[in-house]
């Protein structure tokens, strides 16, 4: 498995992270063991999870993916620094004093530690951008968490350009570690949320990139490809902002990629982002071990120059 280097962090990552959402929700703890132990025997080595997850389930209260991961870890099948593990905190709709203040920052991660099981946390990352809070603020807090080993890199996602760019101007005007990781969405279909202005940033200051939602809710799998075949899927009221003609262009360029490499379109999607500039690795879900085995084949599958092209005008 050849892994990549996660900007300045010093982090080696492989080339898909394991979506730690589904972990307590869509997946149980046993499945979420199953994948987690298949995950790992094929050389992956990386976890992405937050502290709310999956608070959006009905008589979930968020902490639920930490949990799992920490009980999985416990178990001691993969020692704890053969482990990647990167979690976020801040969701805006914990409350406003959740956000990214430097009181909430030490409160979070206590909480984090102690559902993961864990002393440190390789990677932690402010979830949602806070306006009524200062980066030198949030940077202060995470620095303090870096000192006591808590914390052993720093990050954020969802930042725009410009909101990343005033972090890392108040970083270096405050003397304080800088975000080294960006989280941002990025698929074939939802593309200029990174590339541009954000991408080019993160290419010129050597910022790591760890992407979500490769599969776009899962649309890029070619599950769904009109409005019925999305009734009663947990994410199915997702499908209609994907299902129209330029969706439906770029599932024909990936079934023109699936007849070439033989491959299911889940993995070509995610081999697509995980090659795109900028992109240290992508983050992809699955919720049973058939799913993940599109997870395992894209962290080895290379597309040709040809293939890349037509996915990159199909998805323009």
């Amino acid at each position: 498995m050849d892994m990549r280097l996660l900007g300045r962090t010093g982090l080696s990552i492989s080339p898909v992270v394991f979506g730690g959402n589904v972990f307590g929700w869509t997946a149980d703890e046993k499945t979420s063991f199953e994948m987690l132990d298949a995950f790992f025997e094929a050389g992956f080595n990386t976890i992405d999870t937050a502290d709310v997850y999956s608070a959006w389930a009905p008589g979930h209260q968020g902490g639920e993916s930490e949990t799992v991961i920490g009980n999985w870890l416990k178990r001691g099948t993969v020692a704890r620094d053969k482990a990647v593990i990167v979690t976020k905190f801040g969701y805006p709709t914990m409350g406003d004093d959740k956000k990214l203040k430097a009181k909430w920052v030490v409160e979070a991660v206590d909480k984090s530690l102690q559902r993961l099981q864990t002393d440190y946390i390789d990677l932690y990352l402010s979830h949602f951008p806070d306006d009524d809070t200062p980066h030198e603020e949030t940077l202060g807090a995470l620095a303090k968490l870096k000192d006591a080993g808590k914390v052993r890199s720093i990050g954020c996602s969802n930042f725009s350009a410009e909101q990343l760019q005033a972090s890392l101007n108040a970083a270096e005007k405050n003397g304080l570690p800088r975000y080294d990781v960006l989280q941002p969405e990025y698929n074939l279909y939802t593309r200029n949320k990174f590339e541009g202005p954000l991408a080019d940033l993160c290419i010129a200051e050597d910022i790591g990139v760890i992407s979500y939602y490769a599969l776009a809710a899962g649309f890029l799998t070619g599950k769904y490809r009109k409005p019925e075949d999305a009734e009663g899927k947990t994410r199915g009221n997702r499908m209609p902002d994907y299902i129209n003609d330029r969706g439906l262009k770029i599932l024909a360029a990936l079934d023109q990629v699936a007849a070439e490499t033989g491959e299911s379109l889940a993995a070509i999607s995610i081999a697509w982002v995980a090659a795109r500039p900028g992109i240290t690795a992508p983050i992809a879900s699955a919720t049973s071990l058939k799913q993940l085995e599109a997870i395992i084949t894209a962290g080895r599958l290379t597309l040709t120059d040809a293939q890349m092209a037509l996915l990159n005008e199909a998805g323009a």
